[in-house]
């Protein structure tokens, strides 16, 4: 019988590596390639070899890659040389995530992404209808994680119970002309109940919220879960990987730069004018001229409506926020798992500047944020100090709103 040939599945997910001279780790992705010729009784869904093999540059992988590969996946390490390393996979798929608007734009590619976790072992995917078959469809992968459905609100409590990870990419999504405030009156109310369901049901669990208008909503999650008495800041997060991924692409294309090495810490907020790219503070270091600058500024901030706009009504950027999405699942897992070194930008509750939220580089651990980076907000740029400042009254304004709506709810309730 001949040889079957050898297949590749690939994770993508953020390690973050410390550089001498530097106090700020740096954010960077990574790949794990499993090749596809025995099966591992382990981890037999993927029919994985037993080792996992990492390869790349000195660049990416640096000294202490080694560290965050055995922690996301309880891995030895053998050194092969100073620049290529092999693994022996041992996952522990241990984690039970909850995708709350499976059914949807973003919903499903995220959670077939999810499933693709070695570190999952219950993915739940809930909606107010057709889930059955997007669960269906998914659980026929064959990954580790077992995949069940809920449908309605009669269902959401077992299908939140025990949950670690709760993402929310439930809503209504963005359509030619619309703004994300436009989004607000129906997006609100949908956060709103399912944030009181999650304080109800898994209230220690991390919170990941992706509906829009993230500025507002992320305020009216924490409302919501203050009223409940469970409000821990450490474990609330606006998803704005998106932004990042972005700045990361578009500056590794202006720049012909090696995408893998290129990060761009993102600030502020997430929607137009608030998302401030700090182009200063790319890794590697690289120069921009004035145009440039603007020019990759304007586009980075703009990025939703030039998808929305190309989609001509047949959808906004699902498919790319997904992979944010499961990039940002990925590193809070690591995180849960006992990685000490995962870093993400993430819209949370803040003191870097006057603002109570604001999305900043944050270091992530078992019990959620375990410290905000204030470093890239030192040193900016004429530039990006008056963009900075220009953006604080439209995400106060957001802020305001959503927080608003929430103590409004709760006075009429």
């Amino acid at each position: 019988m001949a040889a079957a040939p050898a297949a590749t599945f690939t994770i993508g997910s953020t390690a973050s590596l410390g550089q001498r001279g530097s106090s700020l780790p740096q954010s960077r992705s990574f790949g794990l390639k499993f090749n596809s010729q025995n099966p591992l009784k382990s981890f037999c869904g993927l029919k994985a070899m037993s080792s996992v093999r990492c390869e790349s540059e000195l660049s990416f992988l640096g000294n202490k890659s080694g560290s965050a590969l055995r922690a996301s996946f309880a891995s030895k390490a053998q050194k092969e040389n100073s620049q290529k390393f092999n693994y022996q996979l041992q996952p522990q798929a241990s984690y039970k995530v909850a995708v709350l608007g499976a059914a949807g734009g973003i919903g499903q590619p995220l959670s077939l992404l999810i499933k693709m976790s070695p570190l999952v072992s219950d993915l739940h995917l809930y909606d107010i209808a057709n889930v059955k078959g997007v669960a269906a469809d998914i659980s026929h992968c064959n990954t580790p994680s077992q995949v069940k459905d809920f449908t309605g609100a009669s269902e959401l409590a077992n299908c939140l119970n025990g949950v670690n990870v709760v993402v929310i990419p439930a809503g209504v999504p963005r359509k030619p002309g619309m703004t994300r405030d436009d989004l607000f009156n129906i997006n609100a109310g949908i956060v709103r109940d399912l944030v009181s369901a999650v304080a109800d049901n898994c209230p220690g669990a991390f919170i990941l919220i992706i509906s829009n208008p993230v500025n507002s909503t992320v305020p009216i999650a924490a409302e919501v879960l203050k009223q409940k008495g469970v409000y821990d800041p450490k474990k609330l997060f606006g998803v704005t990987t998106l932004d990042v991924v972005r700045a990361n692409t578009f500056v590794a294309q202006r720049k012909n730069l090696k995408l893998i090495d290129v990060d761009v810490p993102v600030v502020g907020g997430h929607a137009g004018i608030t998302i401030l790219p700090l182009l200063s503070k790319t890794r590697p270091s690289a120069s921009f001229t004035d145009e440039e600058v603007e020019e990759l500024t304007v586009r980075i901030q703009n990025a939703g409506t030039e998808v929305v706009e190309a989609k001509a009504g047949a959808g906004s950027a699902t498919l790319s926020m997904a992979y944010a999405a499961a990039r940002f699942v990925e590193s809070s897992l690591r995180a849960l798992d006992g990685d000490g070194d995962v870093y993400e930008c993430s819209f949370v509750q803040s003191d870097l500047t006057d603002l109570p939220f604001f999305a900043s580089r944050v270091k992530l651990g078992k019990k959620g944020i375990e410290a905000l980076i204030p470093s890239d907000l030192q040193g900016l740029t004429d530039y990006e100090q008056k963009a900075l400042e220009a953006l604080k009254p439209e995400l106060k304004s957001s802020i305001e709103k959503g927080i608003a709506f929430a103590q409004k709810q709760a006075v009429a309730a």
